[in-house]
């Protein structure tokens, strides 16, 4: 029997990518983890939960320098210096990537930088710097997570028309931001530049913000917001966006029916995000697709014998940190029951506890 140079390929690196490539490294299964981007992470990491998470704590201190006299602290004069925040904010995402890097290294995973496209059978090409190759496992784990839905029409840019990730590289505070979508993201970020001093209003189609919640969520931030003086409205369509002499024009009609074209610098589009299943080879496997996500089994099988799926690029996953990190952790210790008979004892991954690294989205 010819023997297959890797037990595990996994495509992806963010957490549910990396946390199962660490995971398969304990127990010992010679895996490699290829990733498009230059760094580690994915988009949690970096453009995601890290960085987000990093400008909403800046947001939080400067509201305190901002009212600090009501705490009998008083700051003459205090100012943000935005290049500063954004600075901060990369090196955090910098160093938690070079853990995820040193995190492969420990556990003996193969770092391998390109853009995998799966040729069936077990078999993974991969398109990089230094040219094609194809390599070849027992198993392969789709690990490919999702990007950032558009409106029909429009395409993001580094000025304007942003999504999570251009708005993460802005160097200036906006005045006045425009987000249509009150999703996790759009509220995020609503949150931020409001706190920053920014006029932001916020535009969500459906009945209430953060509609995946619990109502009583959807109700209290909307208090929160509306108090912040967030222009909050719900079941807002809208109907066209232009950017006209450097300012973007929204035109939206209201739950009212009332029509209106808002002006705003800069427009965050927020409205959901879309499986990466396109350009990775689904055509050539058995794989079945619903609405662009990977159909999997209970245990994350896809249709094609030897490759499974794991978050947001699967169908029915809840789409959280926890929850790719759980499916990832669920599929490795599946193909080392599997893989165990094949492997030496001293190759084994010791029994006892074993802690997963993962960062969590508070």
């Amino acid at each position: 029997m010819e023997k297959v140079p890797y037990d595990l390929i996994v495509i992806g690196s963010g957490p549910g990518g990396y946390s199962a490539a660490v995971r398969a490294g304990q127990y010992g299964l010679k895996t490699a983890i290829v990733e498009k981007d230059p760094r580690l992470g994915g988009t949690c990491l970096l453009v995601g939960c890290i960085p987000t998470k990093a400008l909403l704590h800046t947001a939080e201190v400067w509201q305190r320098f901002v009212h600090s006299e009501e705490e009998g602290i008083l700051c003459e004069k205090p100012r943000v210096d935005y290049p500063k925040v954004i600075d901060r904010k990369n090196k955090i995402v910098a160093k938690h990537s070079k853990g995820v890097e040193f995190l492969m290294k420990k556990n003996k995973v193969e770092w391998i930088k390109g853009y995998a496209t799966l040729k069936g059978n077990g078999r993974v090409e991969v398109r990089g710097e230094q040219g094609t190759q194809t390599l070849e496992a027992k198993y392969i784990l789709l690990a490919t997570g999702s990007e950032a839905r558009m409106l029909p029409g429009l395409k993001p840019d580094a000025e304007r028309i942003l999504t999570n990730i251009e708005i993460l590289n802005l160097t200036t505070i906006p005045k006045s931001l425009a987000i249509i979508g009150a999703g996790a993201v759009g509220v995020e970020f609503a949150s931020i530049f409001n706190r920053l001093g920014t006029e932001v209003t916020v535009l969500e189609m459906l009945p209430r913000i953060v509609p995946v919640e619990d109502e009583e969520i959807s109700k209290e931030l909307e208090r929160v917001f509306r108090k912040a003086k967030i222009r909050i409205e719900t079941g807002a369509k809208v109907e066209k966006v232009q950017v006209v002499d450097g300012c973007c024009k929204v035109s939206v009609t209201l739950s009212s029916g009332k029509k209106e074209d808002l002006a705003a610098e800069r427009l965050l589009v927020a409205v959901g995000r879309k499986p990466n299943t396109e350009k990775v080879g689904i055509e050539n496997t058995k794989i079945e697709l619903d609405r662009g996500f990977v159909k999997v089994n209970e245990w994350q099988q896809t249709a094609e014998p030897g490759v499974y799926a794991i978050g947001d690029v699967r169908s029915g996953s809840v789409k959280r940190v926890a929850s790719a990190v759980g499916e990832g952790a669920q599929v490795v210790a599946a193909l080392h029951t599997a893989l165990a008979p094949l492997q030496s004892e001293s190759n084994r991954a010791q029994d006892g506890l074993v802690i997963q690294p993962m960062i969590l989205k508070r």
